[in-house]
C-alpha cells in the first residue's frame, strides 16, 4: 500500500488555482444578490407589497448626513432628480407646492440629487426657490439602490417607513400630487 501524503509545497499551486476562483464565486455571488435587492422595490411595489426603504445614510446639500431611516414617523415624498434633467425642471415647482402646503401636516418633501455636480445643483435649488431638504447621491448608488431607471423618480414612503408606490417618471398632474400627498397623510396603504 501506498503512503500518499502531500507536503505543503505539493498543495501550494492547487491553493493558488482555488483562490481566485473562490474569490470569484464571491464576487459574483455579491453582485447578483445586490442586483435582486436593486430591482426587488420595483418588483414587490408591482407585485403590490410595500418594502422598506433601504438603510442609507446621504449628506445634505449643508453637508449633515442625513439617515433615511431617521425621516420615519413622517410620510415622505423622496423626488430623485438631477439639474441637467428638463424634466426635473417642469416638476420641481409641484414639489415645493406639495411642501409648502402640507409640510404643516407633517409630510415631509425629500429631494436626493443623484449624478449631478454639486454647483449645478445647487443653481437649479435656487432657481426653482427649493425650500424642502436635498440630499446628495453624487455617484447614483442610492438610485440605483431604490431600481430607478431614470429620473425624475418619486418614491411614496409611509410613516411607518415602507415605499407605499412611486412616479416612474415627471408627474406634471397637480391632482395626482395632491392625491398622494392625501394617501400619505390618511395612510392608506396604496399610493399612486
Amino acid at each position: 500500500m501506498h503512503d500518499v501524503r502531500l507536503s505543503g509545497r505539493a498543495l501550494l499551486p492547487w491553493a493558488l488555482l482555488v483562490a481566485p476562483v473562490g474569490v470569484l464565486l464571491a464576487v459574483l455571488a455579491a453582485g447578483t444578490l445586490r442586483s435582486q435587492q436593486v430591482h426587488a422595490i420595483g418588483e414587490a411595489l408591482a407585485r403590490g407589497e410595500q418594502p422598506p426603504v433601504p438603510a442609507v445614510t446621504l449628506p445634505s446639500m449643508t453637508g449633515r448626513p442625513v439617515d433615511l431611516s431617521s425621516l420615519r414617523g413622517h410620510p415622505v415624498i423622496l423626488n430623485f432628480w438631477a439639474s441637467w434633467c428638463i424634466p426635473c425642471r417642469d416638476e420641481a415647482p409641484q414639489l415645493q407646492r406639495i411642501w409648502e402646503t402640507y409640510r404643516g401636516q407633517g409630510l415631509l418633501v425629500v429631494g436626493v440629487n443623484t449624478q449631478d455636480l454639486e454647483g449645478p445643483a445647487r443653481d437649479f435649488l435656487r432657481q426653482y426657490h427649493i425650500t424642502y431638504l436635498n440630499l446628495r447621491d453624487p455617484d447614483g448608488k442610492v438610485a440605483r439602490l431604490f431600481g430607478t431607471t431614470g429620473v425624475p423618480e418619486t418614491f411614496f414612503i409611509g410613516a411607518d417607513g415602507r415605499i407605499r408606490g412611486k412616479f416612474p417618471g415627471a408627474q406634471l398632474d397637480p391632482a395626482a400630487w395632491q392625491d398622494a400627498a392625501h394617501a400619505l397623510l390618511t395612510g392608506r396603504a396604496r399610493v399612486p
